[in-house]
């Protein structure tokens, strides 16, 4: 009897309303839970753990990751759990690499600084453009299909007008393409440039990023370690 736990406590202890504890442990968050002779469910200190260790895991890799892992363990299938953690680290592998690759990407931009376009107030039309950037046409409209260009259109004529903006965003994608930087990611800088503006501002939104993915990565780094502890208490060694 002594190491039951009152819902309300434990609900309490975590912040949240009883009914939720219940619908944590229905979808296998927590694990099933005996119930007395008179119908009350008894919650004991594994749940406690699970609980926190389902926070855990919330904090570094979503409810959604965390939901699949626990209930996952709670069915006895730690094949699954693990897998569905080590998709989360994968993401974050992922997103590591892209963000390594559009500082990469930035660099070559800033070290070729490229210059202010000279174009009149209404645009070029797209042979005019091409010259301006050192490509052909079908280059620019090439560009334009991977999304990489949003050239204006003439509202009389239908043709296709680049802005001083647009001519800018021409030379920045000939200068990566020139440097054999891969179509994501320059179409990653392109985001970044058109979010953020000037190149220097993209670096510093990068590092705000960086800082970002490498307090995810710890959380996520501490949501292991109290997913193995519980796999221990559990019996899973």
């Amino acid at each position: 009897m002594g190491d039951r736990l009152k819902a309300a406590d434990l609900a309490r202890s975590a912040g949240i309303s009883v009914q939720q504890l219940r619908t944590y442990v229905e979808t296998g968050l927590l694990p099933p839970v005996e119930r007395t002779p008179a119908g009350y469910r008894v919650f004991t200190p594994v749940h406690a753990d699970a609980l926190a260790v389902a926070r855990e895991l919330a904090a570094g890799h979503g409810w959604g990751t965390a939901r699949a892992v626990m209930a996952a363990v709670h069915t006895g299938d730690l094949e699954n759990a693990l897998a569905a953690l080590d998709a989360g680290h994968a993401r974050l592998d992922r997103e590591r690499a892209e963000l390594a690759a559009v500082r990469e990407a930035m660099g070559a931009v800033l070290a070729g600084r490229v210059p202010p376009p000279a174009a009149p107030r209404q645009g070029l039309r797209i042979g005019e453009a091409a010259r301006a950037v050192g490509v052909k046409p079908p280059v620019l409209r090439l560009w334009e299909a991977r999304g990489l260009l949003r050239p204006g259109r003439e509202p009389a004529t239908g043709y296709r007008v680049y802005d001083r903006a647009e001519l800018h965003i021409a030379r920045v994608v000939a200068l990566l393409r020139e440097g054999h930087h891969p179509l994501a990611s320059i179409e990653a800088v392109l985001r970044e440039l058109r979010a953020n503006g000037s190149p220097d501002r993209v670096l510093a939104a990068l590092d705000t990023r960086a800082g970002d993915l490498h307090r995810r990565s710890l959380r996520r780094l501490a949501a292991s370690a109290a997913l193995h502890g519980y796999l221990r208490r559990l019996g899973h060694h």
